[in-house]
Formats: structure tokens, C-alpha cells, sequence
């Protein structure tokens, strides 16, 4: 059975090479760090802060995806540009893809307070993307990808524009701006990546003293893929603990002729859950469970994070950055 998979996953990385698009990783926890998909959230919670994760997606299956991460940033300028550095490593059975980003925002105070943030951000970088062929066994015995590991190395750009205040948070961002325009020869059997852009908006709410919530919505879009749209809920209880899940899941916000009519658009449930044991230390674990096709194969996503926050001993935050 795990050879029958791990075939289905070579055919999925066929299928993105003969399309010329390359995926973007999955994330579960970008919201608790915004980082990962939009660089205008580099310096939003105004300190030194320090994050990263480990996912280990549809566990129990040859080849399946799993993606390290390492994202610091940073206020500069009395809070008016942020400042992050973020390096992702992804690899999906024969595929690999490493990146390096440095990112830039300009955050413009909205009111006298400053509780109130637009920031405007663009990441510049390189990626590596590879491939090894050895590792790929297509039906097909005519189709060749070549031999040993093919890999390209790439400059790159992102994006983004994000606003929020106590209550309210929204941004718009979009990413592999360069790396999708080469040509295709450029890639010969490389997956060639596409540009994707993210839009997501929530708010926190008040319920009682000390237990706030949050919900939220994420969507993502390739423009030749299925849409996905995440649905978030999260409880705060006494800025010390947040649990809640998602539910993710394709929609058809309009036709894309290239796709199957019968393409399944359930994706996944999540749960997760964010502690506090300090002030400065958080860690999280997010957990998805296949509700599609892949629900009788899969062992399910395993999603790990450490942040800690550097703070001075005389730094008070303007407002509570605990979105």
C-alpha cells in the first residue's frame, strides 16, 4: 500500500510539472504568525520575536510533505518599519524546495496611539528548487525526467499589505512574483512555481473577563488549482492559552476549465492549541485530520511550533499583540 502512495505522490509531482506550477507548503499555524504568508506582518508584534515550526503532513504515507521553518523579525524606527528574515525548507517525496527571505515593511500609524497599523511589505530572496529523479518510478516507462537531482536556483519576490488595530486584522498578499515569470525551458523537469495570493481577515472579541475570541478566514488561490478557503475559530483564555480549530476546505469562486468536474473539495479539519509558559516563551501544536479522499490512507498532519519574544525589561507594547 505505502508503494501504491508513494506512486500517487510521484504522479502528483507529474502532474505539476506537466501544468509548469509548483505548489506553495501548507501551513496550519500561520495564525499565530502571519510571517508566512504575508511580509507585511514583519515587525506587527513590535518585538524582537522568534518562531518556528515543524509540519509533518499526512503522516503514514511514502514521500508525503514535511516542512521546516525559521522566521525572526523585528521593529526598527520607532516602530515604523518592520524587519524579518524567514528560511523554509519543503520537501514532497522527489521534490524539494528551499528558500531564504528577507522582508521589508513600512507600517504607517493610523491614529495617535498607534494602535492602529497599515503596513505595506515586500520580500526579496532566493529559492532552490530540486528534483531527484531516482526516486520516481512513473507508469508511464517513456516519460524521463532525467537522471540523478536536478536543481535550479532562483531570485524571488513577495508582496503584501496589512492592517489592524485592537479588534480587527485584514491583509493581501501574493508571493513567487519572479520565480514564476522565467520560462518554462527554464525548469526542463522541475516543477515551475506559480503565484499565489492570500487574503485573510478576523477579528477578537470579548466574551468575559479574560476569554476572548477570534475568528478568521483564509483564502488561497493559484489561479489553475481548486481555491481553499480556511474557516478559523479560536478561544483566548486569559492571555495564556488559545484553542480552536479550522475547517479547510476547496470552493469554486469561478470556472477554471483546466480542472476536473469532479474534483473532491473537502480537505481537512484542525485542531490546535497555543500555550503560554512565560510571557515571552509560546508553543503550539496543530493537528489535521484528512476529511477527503486521502481520510483512509492518511495518519493525519502533525504541526509543531516554538516562538519566544525578546523583550527589554522597560518595553511596554503599545497594544496587546496577541493576534
Amino acid at each position: 500500500m505505502k508503494k501504491s502512495i508513494f506512486i500517487i505522490l510521484a504522479a502528483v509531482v507529474l502532474i505539476g510539472h506537466a501544468a509548469k506550477a509548483q505548489q506553495d507548503a501548507q501551513y496550519s499555524q500561520y495564525i499565530f504568525n502571519g510571517i508566512y504568508i504575508n511580509p507585511a506582518y514583519a515587525g506587527y508584534k513590535e518585538v524582537l520575536n522568534m518562531h518556528s515550526f515543524y509540519r509533518n503532513q499526512w503522516t503514514g504515507i511514502e514521500g508525503s510533505p514535511k516542512t521546516l521553518s525559521l522566521a525572526v523579525d523585528a521593529i526598527a524606527n520607532d516602530g515604523n518599519v518592520g524587519l524579518a528574515l524567514q528560511i523554509v525548507s519543503d520537501k514532497l517525496g522527489a521534490q524539494t524546495n528551499t528558500s531564504t527571505y528577507a522582508s521589508y515593511s513600512y507600517r504607517l500609524r493610523m491614529n495617535t496611539d498607534g494602535s492602529s497599523r497599515l503596513a505595506f511589505g515586500l520580500s526579496g530572496g532566493i529559492t532552490q528548487l530540486g528534483l531527484d529523479a531516482g526516486k520516481l518510478h512513473p507508469n508511464d516507462p517513456e516519460y524521463s525526467v532525467g537522471n540523478g537531482n536536478n536543481n535550479i536556483i532562483l531570485p524571488d519576490a513577495r508582496v503584501g499589505i496589512y492592517f489592524s488595530n485592537n479588534q480587527f486584522f485584514a491583509g493581501l498578499s501574493a508571493d513567487n512574483l519572479i520565480s514564476s515569470r522565467y520560462s518554462d525551458s527554464k525548469f526542463r523537469d522541475i516543477p515551475k512555481p506559480s503565484i499565489h495570493s492570500y487574503f485573510t481577515a478576523g477579528m477578537l472579541i470579548p466574551l468575559s473577563t479574560g476569554i476572548q475570541l477570534k475568528p478568521s478566514f483564509l483564502f488561497k488561490e493559484d489561479f489553475n488549482g481548486p481555491t481553499s478557503l480556511d474557516l478559523n475559530a479560536f478561544m483566548l483564555f486569559g492571555e495564556k492559552l488559545w484553542i480552536g480549530g479550522s475547517y479547510r476546505t476547496g470552493v469554486k469562486l469561478w470556472d477554471k476549465k483546466n480542472l476536473q468536474k469532479d474534483l473532491s473539495r473537502l480537505n481537512s479539519v484542525v485542531g490546535a492549541i497555543e500555550v503560554f509558559p512565560t510571557s515571552s516563551l509560546r508553543i503550539g501544536y496543530a493537528y489535521d485530520f484528512s476529511v477527503g479522499p486521502l481520510q483512509s490512507y492518511s495518519g493525519g498532519t502533525h504541526e509543531i511550533s516554538i516562538a519566544f519574544m525578546f523583550r527589554r525589561g522597560d518595553m511596554r507594547m503599545t497594544t496587546p499583540r496577541v493576534f
